[in-house]
């Protein structure tokens, strides 16, 4: 503890970056956010900084008024971490979450089971990839399975692509927009053993309650549906997935709280059949699971 408050010390009165963050963030965070930009974007380790190591003060600065200005730090060093890996992100994707990586454990679980009776070569779709954190996970956690991803966006997709280089794994990505009308009636027979995804979920009438870095900061593609209809991409990928999933396959989803129990009644309306709500490490209905 000693050494980690020398290290602040040493920052604020050498480089002044963490002190003036927590106009922002509480003083935890600050001192938590200046490390990472010390340990993760220039690559100092704490020793490097105890000896008096410190990266170009002007670089600094920028970075520390682009903090200030409520970017998130994700974005500012370009990567985040997420299921131990880290992860190239930027404005155009959504900054992985922890909880969707407890997301990624259950679908894990549900592979690894399958391999322990000798059912392999399972097919995965992640829907709405994003940055790619779900799909990449899942290749190298399951690497006997084979991975597709989609996104609407040409620029999700190529970060998406970025991090399977990065995580050495095989995923196909293709620019696919679920809510077409036309891919009901193209969707393939009997293809994914698993179909998950973190879909928009947030209504628009929720912005007042959000927080401010999220909201001028991560894409409102991701993040929003309409008010009026706050279960529309869950409809389109559970009307894909009717069609698309094997008999006995499942879906998997990071869900919005508030409309847990209406999403649970939707996909058993759809035939869909042992539908279990899971909570997050925070205690929020977070996740759900249902079987074709």
């Amino acid at each position: 503890m000693r050494n980690y408050c020398y290290l602040c010390s040493k920052t604020m009165t050498n480089q002044e970056l963490w002190r003036p963050l927590t106009a922002v963030y509480d003083e935890r965070e600050a001192q938590a956010v200046a490390r990472m930009v010390l340990e993760v974007h220039f690559g100092l380790t704490m020793a490097e900084v105890l000896c008096g190591q410190m990266p170009d003060e002007r670089e600094l600065r920028q970075i520390q008024q682009r903090l200030l200005a409520g970017e998130p730090v994700q974005y500012v060093i370009g990567e985040a971490e997420f299921g131990g890996r880290r992860f190239c992100v930027a404005p155009g994707v959504l900054i992985p979450r922890p909880e969707t990586y407890e997301l990624c454990q259950w679908v894990r679980n549900r592979g690894e089971r399958r391999e322990e009776r000798g059912e392999k070569e399972e097919r995965i779709l992640d829907i709405g990839t994003g940055s790619g954190c779900i799909a990449c996970t899942l290749a190298a956690e399951l690497p006997e399975a084979e991975v597709t991803a989609w996104d609407i966006s040409e620029e999700a997709l190529a970060i998406a692509r970025e991090n399977a280089r990065r995580t050495q794994v095989h995923v196909l990505f293709e620019q696919v927009d679920i809510l077409d009308p036309r891919l009901i009636a193209a969707s393939p027979q009997n293809r994914y053993q698993v179909i998950v995804s973190n879909p928009p979920y947030i209504c628009q009438k929720e912005q007042a309650t959000m927080e401010r870095h999220v909201l001028d900061h991560e894409p409102h593609l991701a993040l929003f549906v309409p008010d009026d209809d706050p279960l529309l991409f869950y409809r389109a990928i559970a009307q894909y997935g009717s069609h698309a999933l094997t008999p006995g396959g499942s879906l998997f989803f990071e869900i919005n709280p508030l409309y847990a129990t209406e999403l649970s009644a939707l996909l058993s309306a759809m035939s869909y059949h042992d539908i279990e709500i899971r909570n997050d490490q925070f205690g929020k209905p977070r996740m759900i699971k249902a079987t074709r």
